[in-house]
């Protein structure tokens, strides 16, 4: 790798921690697989990106098909500990926080611009969850010619099933593929 970035995909306590509406089922799993991957990063001094949902309180930003999601369970609100990054992958001074409204993080987010005003030439992504903020966010980074590394243990899904198909997805248009224990190996 060239030019690395972390990105760190919605690991905030609404979908993350137990009993939350919105909790996906494998995120409290990945969290030791992301804090292995964050370490790397935080050693070598390279950028990382924490990615956040969130959303107005009116949820008037919320996309057509999570209108009504949002009206009777309000999800990711701006100023909530809901909204917020989970304690054990707090941002670091230095670390870049994105804020989305959307799937992907580039949609309307300064992400790209930032990405190639630091020169990242490729990104590595973990978070949750597989199906939806991972998979469009791979989707656009390949769109926007990123080269790829998605961190199969440090993503989740709601089972292992949708986690495992949509990796295929994804591995079969170019993204490499790989545990941390291979990504870290990898780099030395």
């Amino acid at each position: 790798m060239e030019h690395p970035a972390l990105l760190i995909i919605d690991m905030q306590n609404d979908f993350v921690r137990e009993g939350a509406r919105l909790s996906v089922a494998q995120a409290r799993a990945v969290i030791p697989k992301i804090q292995d991957v964050l370490g790397y990063f935080r050693a070598q001094h390279l950028p990382v990106f924490h990615i956040l949902r969130v959303h107005r309180r009116d949820g008037s930003d919320v996309e057509i098909t999570r209108r009504d999601l949002f009206t009777k369970h309000p999800f990711a609100v701006e100023g909530t500990s809901g909204a917020q990054e989970i304690e054990e992958l707090a941002p670091l001074p230095g670390e870049y926080v994105i804020q989305k409204i959307r799937m992907s993080a580039f949609i309307g987010t300064e992400l790209d611009l930032m990405l190639r005003t630091l020169g990242i030439t490729e990104l590595v992504i973990t978070g949750v969850q597989t199906p939806n903020c991972i998979r469009t966010t791979v989707f656009d980074a390949i769109a926007y010619n990123y080269p790829v590394i998605l961190v199969d243990d440090a993503t989740g899904a709601q089972s292992e099933e949708i986690h495992r198909a949509n990796i295929l997805d994804m591995k079969n248009i170019g993204v490499r593929v790989m545990n941390t224990r291979e990504f870290i190996a990898l780099q030395h």
